[in-house]
């Protein structure tokens, strides 16, 4: 027992030494993968269908009875590119009583984000506003076998729409993986020379007021580094299983800040 957790021990010692550096080939396919999304969503607000949940009655239906509805956009959530994984994923909660006012005021509220996501936001800054506008700063605790903590940049940009309706951009303008974190001699890496644990984060909301409540829709895209081979047990925590709960973890804490 002993010797398989020292085995243990030293192949995540060693897996944490490898690098992952992002190529441009993967920035290239992640960025073609963004521009098919965006364009994707454009139609949805000009005249489709602009909530997913709206697509079956029987998705609808779980969010109206409380449930956190999560779901891969495509497949089974990611997609290979070359030295890299996108993973994309959507869900969507029903908050009965609220106001599409409160709930974008508390999305907005960035400064109060590191005690509404918690544990995963351990610190949150807005940098500049302008309207509509967000320039934002987030230190993002990822635990799951592995712990990593990320200083994160994101610009932000929100639309409001007819009908009590309202859709939102954030992309991620800078990643930097923090070693030491919190401790002497903390150091943040070069951005893109790293481990690879999320070098990309894009996220989608869509709001409506409506049904005595409003519809709060998420959908989230991420790139990170490939599973080294030999390694799936280590990484593939981090790497494909936090992604989905990441994204339900954040729409049931969104429900739960918007409803008090």
């Amino acid at each position: 027992m002993r010797t398989a957790w020292l085995c243990g021990a030293w192949l995540a010692t060693q897996s944490v030494s490898l690098p992952a550096t992002l190529q441009p080939k993967t920035v290239q396919a992640f960025d073609r993968y963004i521009q098919a999304t965006e364009a994707r969503l454009e139609r949805q607000v000009n005249g489709g269908t602009f909530l997913w949940v709206d697509e079956t009655a029987a998705r609808r239906d779980q969010a109206r009875q409380g449930e956190v509805v999560v779901a891969p956009w495509t497949g089974h959530g990611e997609v290979h590119v070359p030295d890299g994984l996108i993973h994309d994923w959507i869900g969507a909660v029903f908050i009965p009583g609220a106001t599409l006012g409160r709930a974008l005021a508390m999305l907005q509220n960035y400064d109060d984000h590191h005690n509404i996501y918690q544990p995963e936001v351990i610190g949150s800054k807005t940098l500049s506003r302008q309207g509509d506008h967000f320039r934002i700063h987030l230190r993002l605790l990822k635990k799951k076998v592995l712990t990593v903590v990320l200083a994160t940049e994101h610009d932000a940009q929100y639309f409001p729409l007819e009908g009590g309706r309202c859709h939102s951009r954030s992309r991620s303008t800078r990643i930097a993986e923090v070693v030491n974190a919190g401790k002497p001699g903390e150091r943040e890496l070069p951005p893109g020379n790293d481990h690879g644990f999320l070098w990309r984060l894009n996220s989608y909301w869509r709001f409506q007021e409506r049904d005595g409540g409003v519809w709060v829709e998420c959908q989230a895209v991420s790139l990170t580094r490939a599973v080294p081979t030999g390694l799936g047990w280590l990484i593939d925590p981090i790497i494909r299983q936090l992604p989905r709960e990441s994204l339900g973890n954040t729409l049931r804490a969104t429900r739960a800040a918007v409803a008090r």
